[in-house]
């Protein structure tokens, strides 16, 4: 490490091209921060080695990887077509069937594998189809078929996706696979489980209990936002978030929802409100898509990426670009530096965060005097020694410059910290060593990082009780010696 750290995390997504030999090594020395597990594809059998693979290539490195598994959720989706595909024009009719074979769909109708559609939906109601390529608009519903008008045309191949434009579908947020996906997800002791499509925060309430009674009892949870009912109102949007550890704003399904020309600033908006309220946010969706065959991203993606950046997001997600790319450590190192250069910003680096709040808990208030002093004052680095992880959080919440070392003793806590921004994970045994000993490793600990020199100021946060969850309770300015 050095005092030219990046700030922002990258999370990618595993596939067949990370499988490549040395591949995965060569991301994790490029500045892969958490990998992603992703439930739609593979089998447990598979996701379990890479899991595996990845954790034994960071120990050698001497590096923490988060890993992070993605929940499924509901497929609402089309069946299939006898002859794979059809092509349909403004104004045809066709019909979405619950009672047409699943495997016999023609150039009229085609079958559903969510069998909900027809009650879901009325006349005059738009449905999105492949990812908003084709629209139709619902002429009526008679049973167990909706007939439809053709709006948008185009090719439509088997098991293309469905969305209901402003939202109302019923499907439940967790499935039967999802509840089995947790179990494995328990397996492979995941960091963070992400659910897909929850609507509510008891959505989120409810997959925590499930992921609790699989064994994932420090797993942190990410509410992936992508339908219109979960931006549909401020408060619902608040329950959300307050009810997850980490939002990630998943333009894919949500673009689609709500229409893509809000989502500029819904994704402004989800990252500022949930700094507010103490929470984590990941950036996602095509964010380099061309590079899954391009060695150079477009200049609208360098942008894309940079603006996330800007916009203050703890990281920023690749999912086809490294699980199916070309190079996927290629990838990481391109989004690396464009998020180093964006992170060299004004606006990247200053926060009016809690100026005008009244702080409810000790260790809160020292992380945000901490952040304040370090702000305002010549150290280097904080150095926050940490059981739960949850004073760096704290302190990342606000934007600055400053590297923040979480030195814990603890696997999972070092695990969790390499999502948030500007948090970088050390390990520290500090239970039996008297104070003069714990300053001394933490000392040489950070000369090692290259963060700071002999003589150079940090800032140390830490509780008098070591062992005890949310005990930071002090902060000193301490000379590296």
């Amino acid at each position: 490490m050095s005092s030219n750290l990046r700030r922002t995390k990258i999370v990618a997504t595993l596939g067949p091209a990370t499988d490549r030999e040395g591949e995965l090594e060569k991301m994790i020395k490029v500045g892969l921060d958490v990998v992603r597990i992703n439930m739609s594809h593979g089998n447990p059998a598979e996701h379990k080695k890479r899991v595996d693979d990845v954790r034994a290539i960071a120990k050698k490195l001497d590096r923490e990887v988060g890993v992070l598994v993605d929940l499924q959720g509901p497929k609402i989706r089309i069946a299939r077509f006898e002859n794979d595909k059809i092509t349909l024009k403004s104004g045809d009719k066709f019909s979405l069937d619950n009672d047409v074979d699943i495997l016999k769909g023609n150039q009229h109708e085609v079958g559903l594998t969510y069998k909900s559609l027809p009650y879901d939906v009325k006349p005059g109601n738009r449905l999105l189809l492949d990812d908003g390529r084709l629209v139709f608009e619902v002429i009526d519903v008679v049973g167990e078929r909706v007939n439809c008008t053709v709006i948008v045309g185009g090719v439509l191949s088997n098991n293309k996706g469905i969305n209901l434009q402003g939202g109302g579908l019923s499907a439940a947020a967790l499935t039967d696979k999802d509840k089995e996906d947790i179990l494995s997800a328990a397996e492979m002791q995941a960091d963070y489980l992400a659910l897909s499509f929850p609507r509510s925060a008891e959505d989120v309430e409810y997959c925590r209990t499930l992921a609790h009674k699989a064994g994932l009892t420090n797993c942190s949870i990410v509410s992936k936002v992508e339908r219109a009912e979960a931006v549909a109102d401020d408060a619902t949007l608040d329950a959300i978030i307050l009810a997850s550890d980490v939002i990630m704003i998943a333009r894919g399904d949500l673009g689609v929802e709500v229409g893509d020309a809000q989502l500029p600033a819904l994704q402004k908006k989800m990252i500022k409100r949930s700094r507010e309220l103490n929470r984590v946010t990941i950036t996602a969706t095509q964010m380099m898509e061309t590079m899954i065959e391009n060695a150079i991203p477009t200049r609208a993606e360098v942008f894309d990426v940079a603006n996330a950046v800007m916009d203050g997001t703890d990281a920023v997600m690749l999912s086809g670009e490294t699980a199916t790319g070309h190079s996927p450590s290629l990838v990481i190192e391109t989004m690396g530096g464009i998020c180093h250069e964006a992170e060299k910003s004004r606006t990247s680096r200053e926060s009016t965060h809690r100026m005008d709040d009244s702080f409810t808990a000790v260790d809160e208030t020292i992380a945000m005097s901490a952040m304040y002093a370090a702000n305002h004052f010549d150290v280097k680095c904080i150095a926050s020694l940490t059981e739960s992880g949850n004073t760096p959080l704290l302190m990342s919440r606000i934007s600055s410059g400053m590297p923040i070392i979480a030195m814990t003793p603890h696997l999972e806590t070092r695990r969790k910290v390499t999502l948030y921004r500007g948090v970088y994970p050390s390990t520290l045994e500090y239970s039996k060593l008297d104070d003069a000993e714990v300053k001394a490793l933490i000392m040489e600990r950070i000369k090692s990082f290259g963060i700071a020199k002999v003589g150079d100021l940090v800032l140390l946060t830490r509780g008098e009780s070591r062992g005890d969850m949310g005990g930071t309770n002090s902060m000193e300015i301490v000379k590296v010696s």
